[in-house]
């Protein structure tokens, strides 16, 4: 049978995706290779985010073609899905433009890619791809050991006008509680330890009338020795009520990734939001309140058509007022098919990028500043990575709670590389205890207990 590798980008959302070709291919006879050259089939799981995620895929393809011509060569996600006619008539490197709709099609489609003499093309139709393999058989898991994200919504219906979403993935749909359920139940009798939820907005699940908060309550009637958090949710529908699951079942780790995006209430509104900065500043309050100690993650887009110099003051004090971990600023990314597209009073990119750089020197203090609180303190962490057994004092990289993968910060674990207990608990992977030492930048340094 034939043998294929996955090129990946983008999103923990198209990482999933990604592990679902595997799966999918894999039950029908194919053989997965991480070595490229080996390889029949490239599938190139593309992002078509914004401008720049774009050009990373397209450039990905032109490397690709040259260093393996002999292989054909597949475009899938998010890129493939936006300008499927359009990468048809322009890139003749191309075998094949799949989409990330039906994922369970990739089997006949790659059959018809090795028999057709010419290119294959298809929109992929924006239905929910995950059921059937996913709950028991996505054991190929592209992060690190240990950790796994789990999609339980696909798409968006939020409508931001900046964002090209829901023109990629279509309107907002929900996975079956069940299926979640029994995902998360395999994920953990397999060794997961982390489970992130994710979606385009968690806050957005409806199954059968079941909402977020009683998805929660679902998932926390599993036994085991596991972790949630939960990625993703819009503040203009965040529901206060799952803060009960989290307080009742310390297995959910009080970490909240909201993107506020501006602090400017004329921003927020050109962004088609509902929200105000003071109704936002009211909801952190709120979760501070019920869980002390909550980690609050966001999103800022700078340089958004309209945003003046007293509009971005105006995010500047937002943020220090929020004062969340850890935060993303990026520069503001005009996407066709957007409403913002045709938005007037367009900030330069320079000026941007300039206000995107004062909030990350802001967030620097902050995350600094709540970091040093953990100095002294006791932690779990997850290890990753091992990264110099070789010496006298062995280096390890994993992350506590308050740390999601791929985006935050890590925790530097030192051990003894001569004490073999210690030595046969690090491992990627594995849980295991330690003393935080010192704060150094964005991670923290710590010692094996």
């Amino acid at each position: 049978m034939a043998s294929f590798f996955i090129d990946q980008h983008g999103c923990a959302k198209n990482q999933t995706d990604g592990e679902l070709l595997c799966a999918y291919l894999e039950k029908a006879g194919f053989k997965f290779t991480e070595n490229p050259q080996k390889a029949n089939f490239i599938i190139i799981n593309s992002c078509g985010f914004i401008e720049s995620a774009k050009k990373e895929s397209i450039n990905a393809v032109y490397s690709i073609k040259a260093a393996y011509p002999d292989a054909k060569i597949i475009l899938a996600g998010c890129l493939a899905e936006r300008y499927a006619n359009d990468l048809y008539e322009s890139m003749p490197e191309l075998d094949g433009i799949f989409g990330n709709g039906d994922l369970s099609k990739i089997t006949d489609y790659m059959k018809k890619v090795s028999a057709a003499s010419k290119k294959q093309t298809r929109a992929a139709p924006a239905v929910f791809p995950q059921t059937g393999v996913c709950a028991a058989e996505r054991t190929r898991l592209f992060g690190f050991k240990g950790s796994a994200f789990v999609k339980i919504t696909e798409g968006c219906s939020n409508n931001c006008s900046f964002c090209a979403i829901p023109l990629i993935r279509g309107a907002v749909r929900s996975r079956p509680a069940k299926e979640i359920v029994d995902e998360i139940k395999a994920l953990v009798a397999g060794g997961i330890y982390e489970i992130n939820l994710i979606g385009q907005d968690l806050a957005a699940y409806s199954y059968k009338n079941a909402d977020l908060a009683q998805l929660l309550h679902k998932i926390s009637a599993l036994k085991g020795r596991f972790i949630v958090r939960t990625l993703y949710i819009h503040p203009d529908h965040f529901n206060v009520n799952i803060l009960e699951v989290f307080k009742n079942d310390k297995r959910f780790v009080p970490y909240f990734d909201i993107p506020f995006q501006s602090g400017d209430d004329q921003i927020i509104k050109a962004m088609n939001r509902k929200g105000t900065a003071k109704q936002y500043v009211s909801l952190v309050k709120k979760i501070r309140k019920e869980l002390p100690g909550a980690t609050l993650r966001t999103t800022f887009l700078t340089g958004f058509p309209g945003e003046t110099d007293e509009a971005a003051a105006n995010t500047q004090d937002f943020l220090q007022k929020i004062k969340p971990m850890w935060s993303g600023c990026f520069a503001y990314s005009r996407e066709e098919g957007t409403a913002a597209y045709s938005f007037k009073n367009r900030v330069p990119v320079r000026t941007a990028k300039q206000r995107a750089a004062t909030l990350e020197a802001i967030q620097t203090e902050i995350t600094r500043s709540q970091l040093e609180k953990y100095i002294g303190k006791e932690l779990d962490v997850l290890i990753e990575e091992i990264i110099a057994p070789e010496q006298d004092e062995g280096l390890a990289l994993g992350r506590a709670w308050f740390q999601a993968p791929e985006v935050d910060g890590c925790v530097v674990v030192r051990y003894d590389a001569d004490d073999k207990s210690q030595c046969s608990q690090i491992k990627p992977g594995n849980v295991i205890k330690v003393k935080v030492l010192a704060c150094t930048g964005m991670d923290l340094d710590s010692r094996m207990l």
